[in-house]
């Protein structure tokens, strides 16, 4: 009876050895691949959507629905879960306001760029307040938008807090509120669930200061402002920075011009 030659334990271990290493750098290569945003596009010009889709296209985002009005986003959301959203303000049927309202109750994963002509309108303020991310020009460079789209799919908010709080403070005493019965979830006016700590780090994230800011304002370390800041916006259910500066405002915790 003739036995099967045997392959050297050596040579099992260095088969093996291989074999793990091939699969640790497929893990390593994994772990180091880009994260892919998913994104929904929405405006009444097609001209526009087609740009922006071979743009983020290009940057490795993924373009999962287009849309030619508020309704039409509202339902590619809901349908295709997308990371981020991006919303003309004014467009037929639905105007990006009322789709950003509907889309953040219904796709609640789903965060909002608005789009717009003008830096400075008071769509752009009630859609903050509505909850979306930030806001973008319309003439956005290829890089810029791509970025946003990144930045905003990380959690963060898109605007800078200290340019949020200017616009808050231009439109914050006659901007129009969501209406009751709004799909829009709702912001707790009363701070009463804050700490006293934590209100003061609110005031003075309304005032535009940066993580870094703050911990100098405070005397505390960063990690300690960021658990401050991490339960306020769960306290307050509040999506970003952008959304906490207006909150600071609408609620009398920070005066315009403070």
């Amino acid at each position: 009876m003739t036995q099967e030659p045997r392959v050297p334990q050596d040579r099992d271990q260095g088969r093996d050895r291989k074999q793990n290493q091939g699969r640790e750098q497929n893990q390593d290569r994994d772990q180091g691949r880009e994260r892919r945003p998913r994104v929904v596009i929405a405006d009444d010009q097609e001209l526009v959507r087609t740009g922006f889709r071979m743009i983020l296209t290009a940057r490795g985002i993924d373009v999962v629905a287009e849309a030619a009005d508020g309704a039409e986003a509202v339902a590619a959301a809901v349908l295709h879960r997308p990371d981020v959203a991006l919303l003309d303000i004014r467009m037929p049927a639905m105007d990006g306001l009322e789709a950003a309202r509907r889309i953040l109750a219904q796709a609640p994963g789903c965060r909002v760029i608005m789009l717009t002509t003008f830096d400075l309108d008071h769509y752009v303020y009630a859609a903050l307040s509505a909850g979306a991310s930030g806001f973008l020009l319309k003439d956005v460079t290829s890089a810029h938008l791509a970025a946003a789209v990144r930045l905003v799919d990380t959690g963060d908010a898109l605007l800078a807090p200290s340019i949020t709080r200017r616009l808050v403070e231009r439109f914050a005493a006659g901007a129009p509120r969501p209406a009751p019965g709004s799909d829009s979830p709702p912001l707790h006016r009363d701070l009463a669930p804050l700490t006293p700590r934590e209100a003061e780090v609110l005031a003075l994230l309304g005032r535009g200061l940066s993580n870094t800011e703050l911990a100098r304002e405070l005397t505390l370390s960063e990690s300690t402002v960021k658990t401050h800041v991490a339960r306020i916006f769960a306290k307050l259910n509040l999506r970003d920075r952008a959304q906490a500066v207006v909150l600071a405002y609408e609620t009398g915790l920070v005066a315009p011009g403070g």
